[in-house]
């Protein structure tokens, strides 16, 4: 291990000297030769990396969506060259060159980190062997070997013998409780870490040999760092407890505010969006809008929990924009505006006179006919002598000599009614 951590001496100045600035500033508060002045100032180191490695997490963050979104290419490509691995390796290189993904993005925050991490052992191993390194001197190093953090050196390992421990200032059962707390809490945040990125930050609906293999590292990697922990001197494992704290905070804001499409985890996010929008009408901060922004630009395209935002906001009378606002919708207002047209024209429409139903000509026929019937039956009621005198005078000779069957009608009996489609 010191080997390898050799090679990385080139920072080991550069890491040596922040470490002895925090500590001026720690120690002035603390003591100088206390645990927490080192400790802090070790904590302080891994913050200040973490944030200059923000950069390179974020490209990670969408090299891993790019994999992801590429997944069913993938797959698709796998299976049609099953047989043939170069063929397969060679189409797999094609289409990262086309879509500009690069498989091995994901992994730049743990390279970059590296250097650090075998710096700052090279470090703190010195000051456990009594050699200064770096910017260490000899008062500095004496002061780092009488620091203590709860009742452990920070040179100090877990597979370090009593005497090695005795001669640190310190017993075998501190330093062996101390580390292995250390250690189970650095295997368990990197463990939980990796969990919730598998249970809510992946899409649902793509199941790809990828996910398998996070899975598999979900287990390996905690395991992996119980392993090496106890080799590891306090002072280290402060540095990598520290480090996978601050991964795990990271991972759960990205996932809170920029979740994976198809995801638990952008469910969970539309629906406080949707909440907050159709409550005050409009998105409130930047990266939302951009979110909005991706699902309007998707189309047909957008999965199951985008397609129930976009309709949870034409429901509540918005539209989401190209830009990534919302919008009255246009249709909405119609839609109230005829409903208050039809709510003042129903008075007027409840008096209006109902128009009579249309007859067809076989009933106009059969009223006609019924009619003539009863008018012929009135008339055969009445007497003779009841009709007027000068009914009969008034008429000319002739005109009442033509007969009934001259004129079309029966005689006698009830008379046939003309059809009154005819002339």
């Amino acid at each position: 291990m010191d080997t390898i951590a050799s090679l990385f001496s080139f920072i080991t100045t550069p890491v040596s000297w922040v470490i002895v600035q925090f500590h001026k500033v720690y120690g002035a508060i603390f003591g100088p030769n206390t645990g927490w002045a080192w400790g802090l100032s070790i904590v302080s180191l891994v913050i200040l990396i973490r944030i200059c490695l923000i950069p390179l997490f974020v490209k990670q963050i969408k090299s891993t969506r790019a994999m992801q979104t590429l997944q069913p290419e993938m797959k698709k490509i796998q299976e049609r060259y099953k047989n043939d691995r170069q063929r397969q390796s060679e189409e797999m290189m094609k289409l990262y060159k086309e879509t500009g993904t690069n498989p091995l993005s994901s992994c730049l925050p743990i390279l970059a980190q590296s250097p650090f991490f075998f710096a700052l052992y090279h470090v703190l191993n010195g000051i456990a062997t009594g050699k200064t390194i770096g910017v260490i001197n000899e008062p500095l190093l004496a002061s780092a070997r009488k620091a203590h953090i709860f009742g452990a050196p920070l040179a100090a390992k877990f597979m370090d013998s009593s005497d090695k421990v005795a001669a640190l200032g310190a017993t075998l059962t501190d330093v062996r409780v101390v580390t292995a707390v250390m250690i189970v809490m650095m295997s368990f945040s990197q463990f939980y870490t990796q969990r919730q990125l598998m249970t809510k930050n992946v899409d649902t609906t793509v199941k790809t040999p990828f996910m398998q293999q996070q899975k598999m590292l979900m287990y390996v990697f905690p395991v992996m760092f119980a392993v090496f922990g106890i080799n590891f001197p306090v002072g280290v494992l402060v540095y990598w407890l520290t480090t996978n704290v601050w991964t795990m905070g990271q991972q759960m804001y990205v996932i809170h505010n920029n979740p994976t499409p198809g995801s638990k985890a952008q469910a969970a996010y539309l629906e406080r969006l949707t909440k907050h929008v159709t409550q005050h009408g409009k998105v409130r901060r930047r990266s939302e809008k951009v979110i909005v922004k991706a699902i309007v630009a998707k189309g047909r395209d957008r999965n199951e929990f985008e397609r129930k935002f976009i309709n949870a906001l034409n429901k509540a009378g918005l539209a989401a924009q190209a830009d990534g606002s919302v919008a009255h919708s246009a249709t909405q207002a119609a839609a109230q505006t005829e409903e208050g047209a039809v709510a003042g024209t129903a008075t007027a429409t409840a008096v209006r006179r109902q128009q009579p139903k249309r007859q067809s000509k076989s009933q106009r026929q059969s009223g006609t006919a019924k009619q003539a019937e009863d008018a012929l039956s009135l008339e055969k009621s009445e007497p003779q002598d009841a009709k007027p005198a000068d009914a009969k005078q008034s008429q000319k000779p002739g005109s009442g000599t033509r007969s009934k069957a001259q004129s079309g009608q029966r005689k006698g009996g009830p008379q046939r009614p003309k059809s009154p489609s005819k002339k």
